[in-house]
């Protein structure tokens, strides 16, 4: 079985946000970059079914040379080898064409994404992927087996969870629950070193229209300052939760 684990390479939130050109580009200066969690639970996946399985993982982003970093730590990791398209991911539909291309001329029986990135919460990029390679898609998926070129998938939906079952090849918008985080793995020496030696291959971008642009980042507003009161002031405190915080 072949794996393609999708990877985004997003700022870790320990780090500081800030904008530049008017609020309008994303600074990435200081900004300390991760694999996004969701696919990190993707991948730690595919690392079963090539421990149990046999199945040979390749992982892909869309991205310039300072992702290569994020590649092989998921080398590092397991990852059989790793694809970057040399590009800046402009958008949405723009990433989804990029990494189709790479499904299409890859072979892949079983390509993961997270069903959302960290950083832009888009959650459209794996149904864009199906859509542009005419493969099946489920999203939201907690619960993933494969045997016999059949999987089985259980995803959330609106008021509980649903079991649902579809040939290879397919595309799976994951997130936490097809692994735990307990169950994400860290690189050792032997898997750094290893990395070192995989294959990382940087392929052009295919053309594609890009349909979005930024016209301006905000930053959520600023919390009020905290009122503190004292625990035997029970009658100051209904004051203000009736008439200030209108809560009562």
């Amino acid at each position: 079985m072949k794996i393609l684990v999708c990877i985004s390479n997003v700022p870790d939130t320990t780090s500081k946000i800030n904008f530049a050109e008017n609020d309008t580009v994303f600074d990435t200066n200081g900004v300390q970059f991760v694999i996004n969690p969701n696919d990190e639970f993707g991948l730690t996946r595919a690392m079963w079914f090539k421990e149990k399985q046999g199945a040979h993982v390749t992982v892909v982003t869309v991205g310039g040379a300072e992702s290569e970093t994020t590649l092989r730590k998921a080398l590092a990791i397991g990852a059989d080898e790793a694809i970057r398209v040399d590009a800046a991911p402009k958008d949405s539909l723009f990433v989804a064409t990029q990494l189709a291309n790479v499904v299409k001329n890859g072979g892949y029986d079983l390509i993961v994404a997270g069903k959302e990135s960290l950083d832009y919460n888009g959650g459209v990029v794996p149904g864009m992927v199906a859509a542009l390679t005419d493969t099946e898609f489920v999203n939201a998926c907690v619960l993933l087996d494969v045997e016999g070129g059949q999987a089985t998938i259980t995803r959330e939906i609106d008021g509980g969870k649903e079991v649902l079952s579809a040939p290879l090849p397919l595309v799976i918008g994951v997130q936490k629950g097809v692994v735990e985080e307990k169950d994400l793995r860290i690189p050792n020496m032997r898997g750094i070193m290893m990395a070192r030696q995989k294959t990382l291959n940087v392929l052009p971008a295919v053309d594609a229209a890009v349909q979005s642009q930024v016209v301006k980042f905000e930053k959520p507003a600023a919390k009020s300052a905290v009122k503190l009161v004292d625990a035997s002031n029970l009658d100051e405190l209904v004051n203000l939760l009736h008439n200030e915080a209108k809560v009562l």
